[in-house]
């Protein structure tokens, strides 16, 4: 239903279109560009011969497509302007449209899953900014919902790049490779572009302040003219496959989703790193949970007191009452239910964790225990979105009680936060919506500790405290959402930091290698001070490659052993400016006995400093026989001396050395391994794997990011010299150079960042769990519901 609008509020809304898509459509260049950056990039990288074949080839395809895929994009979008936003024909027509049954090929359902992909990442990084430009397009059109192939709406830009891309005869294959390029150098004009738009309505007047409660749809009459299910105009095209309703109104099923049920990374984009393809089929997971529900309780506002306004991918606004991502009025009598069913279960579960019977036993009556008091809730439930809230929660932690590998007693504990959670998902819908959601985060992050411990070493530990301390704080601020979630989670992971590394053996390993690291940084910056105090100054090359590779080495290890400004560090730091005094010429026959007479001592300096870095015995007399070398070559020279004052200039600033320094340099190779350690910091290595970087070995990028995303308290499976250890990720470097991980056996693992990305990449190292506790929890619900519709709501 549309409101007659005067023709000036349509010509702003025409205008407001036009700004964005000029906004979005100068993207596409820069863009085409980027994914070009990023192909010639993965064409240059070592691999295996297949891998390097298929990036060679994506490159070319691309090269030579590229020009053409760019004229379509932008033509295709200045024409998209011509069919948006007319008012109330396109609601009209759309819905007639809507209600056409056709069959729809798999092709056109992959095509439609990539758009969804990029527009839910759009409506993740501009959902505020999207629902406001919404309303007040909707208000300067007199409109109930924005047409479904608005330019306005993500899906529609998202949908045509990549039907222009297999216009231009690029694969999809090809695409998914280059979807987080794609996602990375598009999110952000988008969402600059919904921006401008709202500041530019606001300038002309249009709503500067929103007032949501005028856009409630009451029940009753009101409600019925207006109801927006899966096939109706308000409801957006990404979670119909293709565009088109389905034979009564029914969703595809779940199941039949490409990449939904294959746990071996069944829809993962092939070429995509093992991070991405995790987030994805994640992302998968909620967007065809969002689907399912969508589906079912889509036309149903008979008993919603929510807007019936489009679900977007990122879940904000509603569709016949369920809304993935907007805030929702809490009934304060549903509220007293839930606080009720929490208490109730509460003292059982205290019974359950005393009580002397078998654990599977109380495992069971737990499970049975949750489920009745989720059946009753859903009796009291209001609205037909609270009803599903409450099915999806329960299901979900159905299937967190049922993981056996998570110990007894802390399945207990995480049992207790259904009713918190589900207290959370119906105020805050976007729960289901987002990967990032607090309470999601720390489910996710107690469960991948606890899943590798057995229950003797989880039972009265410091861990299984800290989550039952988590779960009650939770439970004493009910009202507070998510920012309690938020709060607890943080204080786990703080948590984590302390315990995980509280060991003897883990603190000394933490300690060797966080002063390897500081060492060697330490001995990079040296080098660089040490070649701008010689940039100008004659030295002979012998000299000059001594200090830089020796001699600062020495510096760095005695300003970490005994402090910077220690007696015996100014000692060593002095010896470099008397090394290349005594190196220079001497044309003076005083100088000549200077040297003479201060040789002894500077070499035996010379000597202690080559041997607190380790090299002793013919190394150190062949390093010796150059400096002696090179000092009695510098008797005969007829050059100009160096300036006393130039050496009083540099011993000055040698002395104060660690004043010139910074504390970075974090991404240079540091030669690492045991016997390096125990030389260099006199420390027994024998307990420490150390598994170094290897010259020649390169992983690539996207390795080495997931490396440093690993989460401490995360477990593996590592594989190393044909040995295959289950191993708990504890420690980090400051500068993310040196990764500890921990086995059961007392064994500890330091792996350099550039040796664990190789490891991640040639599958040496893997996650134990290839998803998160709540992603798999997600699936496993969405399995029974897309096998029993009917209990979503009965």
């Amino acid at each position: 239903m549309s409101i007659a609008r005067s023709a000036s509020s349509l010509q702003l809304a025409r205008e407001t279109r036009e700004r964005f898509v000029l906004a979005t459509e100068g993207a596409i260049v820069p863009l085409a560009r980027a994914i070009r950056d990023r192909l010639t990039q993965l064409a240059s990288e070592v691999g295996s011969a297949r891998a390097m074949q298929e990036h060679r080839d994506d490159f070319v395809a691309f090269q030579g497509n590229a020009s053409q895929w760019v004229s379509l994009a932008q033509t295709g979008w200045r024409k998209a302007l011509g069919e948006s936003g007319a008012s109330g024909f396109h609601t009209s027509t759309s819905h007639t449209q809507m209600l056409r049954l056709e069959l729809i090929g798999d092709e056109v359902v992959e095509s439609n899953i990539l758009s969804s992909r990029l527009a839910q990442m759009i409506h993740d990084r501009a959902s505020f900014e999207l629902s406001d430009l919404r309303l007040r397009i909707q208000h300067l059109e007199g409109t109930s919902e924005l047409d479904g192939k608005d330019v306005l709406k993500p899906e529609t830009l998202a949908k045509l790049l990549v039907e222009q891309w297999l216009a231009a005869g690029l694969s999809r294959q090809l695409w998914t490779r280059v979807q987080d390029t794609v996602q990375a150098q598009l999110v952000d004009v988008v969402a600059k572009a919904y921006e401008d738009a709202n500041t530019h309505l606001v300038a002309h007047g249009v709503m500067p302040e929103i007032d949501l409660k005028s856009f409630v749809r009451r029940t009753g009459g009101a409600a019925s003219g207006g109801a927006t299910g899966p096939g109706a105009p308000g409801a957006s095209g990404v979670w119909q496959a293709g565009g088109h309703a389905a034979p009564g109104g029914a969703m595809p099923s779940a199941a039949s989703m490409p990449g939904t049920f294959q746990r071996g990374g069944g829809g993962a984009p092939a070429g995509s790193s093992p991070l991405a393809t995790a987030r994805q089929r994640a992302q998968t997971a909620l967007l065809n949970l969002k689907r399912f529900v969508t589906g079912r309780i889509g036309g149903d506002t008979g008993n919603s007191t929510q807007p019936a306004s489009s679900i977007g991918v990122d879940g904000r606004g509603s569709a016949g009452g369920v809304d993935f991502g907007a805030p929702r009025p809490f009934s304060r009598t549903f509220a007293g239910a839930i606080a009720d069913a929490e208490a109730a279960y509460r003292a059982a579960a205290t019974q359950y964790l005393e009580a002397a019977g078998e654990q599977a036993t109380m495992i069971q009556q737990s499970a049975v225990d949750l489920r009745r008091r989720s059946t009753e809730l859903k009796k009291r439930a209001p609205t037909t979105a609270d009803k599903a809230t409450v099915e999806i929660v329960a299901l979900m932690f159905q299937a967190i009680l049922a993981e056996e590998r998570i110990p007894f007693s802390a399945r207990v504990w995480f049992a207790r936060l259904q009713m918190p959670v589900l207290r959370v998902a119906i105020a805050e819908p976007e729960f289901f919506g987002t990967l990032q959601h607090p309470a999601r985060m720390l489910i996710d992050r107690m469960g991948s500790c606890v899943m590798g411990f057995d229950a003797a070493a989880i039972s009265g530990s410091a861990l299984e405290n800290e989550i039952k301390r988590v779960v009650q704080v939770i439970e004493q601020y009910p009202e507070t959402g998510q920012r309690v979630f938020k709060l607890v989670f943080d204080e786990f992971v703080a948590f984590l930091n302390r315990y995980l590394t509280q060991s003897d053996t883990a603190q000394r390993v933490m300690s060797v290698a966080q002063q390897v690291e500081q060492k060697e940084t330490m001995a990079i910056q040296y080098t660089i001070e040490l070649r701008k105090m010689l940039n100008d100054m004659p030295v002979r090359d012998e000299i000059r490659e001594f200090l830089f590779k020796v001699w600062a080495e020495v510096l760095a290890i005695a300003a970490l052993r005994y402090g910077g400004q220690d007696e015996q560090t100014v000692t060593l730091k002095r010896a470099a400016s008397e090394l290349v005094w005594a190196a220079s010429a001497k044309p003076s026959r005083t100088d000549r006995a200077r040297v003479i007479q201060d040789l002894p001592q500077l070499l035996q300096r010379l000597r202690q400093g080559m041997a607190l870095l380790g090299i002793v015995g013919e190394p150190q007399e062949a390093y010796i026989k150059t400096i002696g070398a090179t000092l009695s070559d510098a008797f005969m020279l007829k050059t100009e001396a160096i300036p006393q004052a130039k050496i009083e200039a540099m011993a000055e600033r040698l002395a104060h050395l660690e004043d010139f320094v910074s504390d970075s340099g974090g991404d240079a190779d540091l030669p690492l391994d045991a016997t390096n350690i125990e030389l260099l910091l006199g420390v027994d290595a024998s307990t420490i794997e150390v598994v170094a970087d290897t010259a020649g070995a390169r992983a690539t990028e996207d390795m080495l990011a997931w490396a440093n995303e690993l989460q401490v308290g995360t477990w593996f499976m590592l594989d190393h010299n044909d040995r295959v250890s289950q191993v708990q990720f504890v420690w980090r470097s400051d500068r993310k150079q040196l990764h500890l991980f921990a086995s059961a056996d007392g064994r500890s693992f330091l792996i350099q960042a550039g040796r664990l990305a190789s490891y991640l990449q040639a599958g040496l190292l893997v996650p134990a769990e290839e998803e998160t506790l709540t992603v798999r929890a997600t699936r496993e619900a969405l399995a029974k519901l897309d096998a029993n519709p009917e209990r979503l709501l009965n």
